[in-house]
């Protein structure tokens, strides 16, 4: 079957969540924001569309990579992978997810420069799939339009995560709390 590949071209819409899962697979879940713009020749001047915010999930060494490159909260970023919708029902609501299980990042170079060093890849189980859905979650939409926020105030920073080991960069067992980020939702939007 044929998978929808995608490349997104946009900026950290927050800094990246690094973790190690119970099996001791490197993971890294990020939100990457997108602004089209578009020249309204009426007026002559470029305006901003609405953005759109996707979860970018990063395995093994591409997790480790990203972590050490020091990725920051509104950064340029180009992302390659495998898109991924996901519905699914939490507490009691429906609920969707936008994700991308990118095969590639990197900065994008078009706006600053960067350094390469290279590393090995490993091999990524089902348990480790599910951990980070789980993990990835706290970005969910909802089809209650209650809880949308505003889509064009900027994304706040996420608070600082307790229980990182300085030296591993790892956070063990400690997830984020609810940045509060922009949810996208994907049936208004086609619509």
């Amino acid at each position: 079957m044929n998978e929808a590949h995608v490349t997104v071209i946009g900026w950290l819409a927050q800094d990246p969540f690094f973790t190690m899962t119970a099996n001791g697979t490197p993971f890294l879940a990020m939100r990457v924001g997108c602004t089209p713009r578009r020249f309204d020749r009426q007026t002559g001047q470029w305006q901003d569309q609405e953005s759109m915010f996707l979860t970018v999930n990063c395995w093994r060494a591409l997790a480790e990579n990203v972590n050490a490159s020091d990725m920051k909260r509104g950064e340029p970023v180009v992302v390659t992978g495998r898109l991924r919708i996901r519905e699914y029902v939490k507490d009691g609501r429906l609920r969707f997810s936008a994700e991308i299980e990118a095969t590639t990042v990197g900065h994008d170079l078009s706006r600053g420069s960067a350094s390469f060093r290279r590393i090995q890849r490993g091999l990524m189980t089902e348990q480790d799939r599910q951990e980070a859905r789980e993990l990835t979650d706290q970005w969910s939409m909802t089809d209650d339009p209650a809880d949308s926020a505003d889509h064009s105030a900027p994304v706040p920073a996420a608070p600082p995560l307790p229980g990182r080991d300085e030296e591993t960069g790892h956070y063990g067992d400690v997830t984020p709390a609810d940045p509060g980020g922009d949810p996208f939702d994907l049936r208004t939007a086609a619509a």
